[in-house]
């Protein structure tokens, strides 16, 4: 991938890449208060079948729509660069498309692919909901909130562009690393096992308590993007990344406010004091 463009227009790629990873760490989305709250394992039953049915619409039903349409925008990369030039992060994002797909790592006792579809993170999360006893009419009935619509539509107006579904997708699976160590907390407090399943593979590598690999997937994402740019979209790219990183931070606000009112007035008051 870095043979397939200028060395100096990677290095600069890489450095404006490097940048827009700094605004993301430091976006209020990646200290929200919600962290702490999840982490804190106050939240009731009833809060996070909620906060649940919120998640899977901004995010979970739509993650490999995303994925896919980012390999096949690929092609967005010719004929600007050498022929092929798009199987290399095609590869990069099959490697993500097999996490989610329920693949694993080694062979069958057949010498074949070693995987169940069963085990894709999707179904995965419907189990979650399984143990939270949310029914499927109540999956298909729930209407989302505003702000859960909005994330989700922010990604999918996405998908007929590669720089902006790939540099999206990048910051998807920063706050999956985020939010899902504390959503795994918050829902191990109220007794459903997480050893297993959707909250065991979801995290970072070195994570002990999974077998999570999101960190990789970011950075894919991120050499993906490295390869992709050119200087004349970083204004552009960047406003868009950041716009949903604020649309991430509004959705975790309102699920505080709907679920933990006084969590919500604390974290508007701390944000009135930093503005003075």
């Amino acid at each position: 991938m870095r043979g397939s463009i200028p060395s100096e227009s990677w290095q600069r790629n890489a450095a404006f890449v490097e940048n827009l990873r700094y605004l993301i760490a430091n976006h209020p989305v990646a200290k929200h208060r919600a962290i702490g709250v999840l982490n804190g394992g106050t939240l009731d039953a009833a809060a996070m079948r909620t906060i649940h049915l919120e998640y899977r619409h901004a995010i979970v039903q739509i993650f490999t729509d995303a994925l896919l349409a980012a390999q096949l925008q690929t092609r967005q990369l010719e004929p600007r660069l050498h022929p092929g030039a798009k199987l290399a992060p095609r590869f990069l994002i099959t490697l993500n498309d097999l996490d989610e797909f329920g693949f694993r790592p080694g062979s069958d006792a057949d010498g074949y692919y070693r995987g169940n579809p069963e085990y894709a993170h999707y179904p995965l999360f419907e189990k979650v909901l399984d143990d939270y006893g949310i029914t499927r009419q109540q999956r298909q009935s729930y209407v989302p909130s505003q702000i859960s619509r909005a994330v989700r539509e922010f990604l999918e107006q996405s998908y007929g562009n590669y720089l902006d579904v790939t540099v999206l997708l990048a910051a998807a699976e920063e706050e999956v690393i985020l939010f899902s160590p504390p959503l795994r907390e918050a829902t191990r407090a109220l007794g459903i096992n997480v050893d297993e399943g959707y909250y065991f593979v979801h995290g970072v590598s070195a994570d002990e308590n999974s077998d999570a690999a999101d960190d990789d997937h970011e950075n894919d994402l991120w050499t993906i993007l490295t390869q992709a740019l050119t200087p004349d979209q970083y204004p552009r790219v960047q406003a868009l990344c950041l716009r949903y990183c604020d649309l991430w931070e509004q959705f975790w606000t309102a699920q505080l406010a709907h679920v933990h009112p006084m969590a919500a007035v604390q974290e508007s008051r701390v944000g009135m004091a930093e503005a003075v």
